[in-house]
């Protein structure tokens, strides 16, 4: 494993966590059957609050999912970039001869 290897695996492991994080720390955007049932009694000055700081973590989270997905693919293509035998090395040799 290369240096860059390392270092990206960690980043990815440092994103999954805050991804774990952001999740758990966001609130419901539907109130489920209680809020059915009980009518979501929401006051005008409640609906506001906290909407800046969600709408901030919001953003957040999908910034990390997307450069989650994005370093996973990287490092999956660097994992076999250059090596002789891959997952599918002999099925692409096949198919490119």
């Amino acid at each position: 494993m290369s240096v860059l290897q390392i270092v990206l695996a960690v980043l990815l492991m440092v994103l999954g966590v805050f991804l774990i994080i952001a999740v758990l720390l966001q609130k419901s955007k539907s109130q489920g059957l209680s809020g059915t049932i009980a009518g979501g009694a929401e006051t005008f000055y409640g609906k506001g609050m906290g909407s800046k700081k969600e709408k901030i973590l919001s953003i957040a989270t999908l910034v990390a999912a997307i450069l989650f997905v994005v370093l996973a693919i990287t490092i999956y293509c660097l994992q076999y970039t250059g090596s002789e035998s891959t997952v599918f090395g002999d099925a692409w040799k096949q198919f490119a001869s």
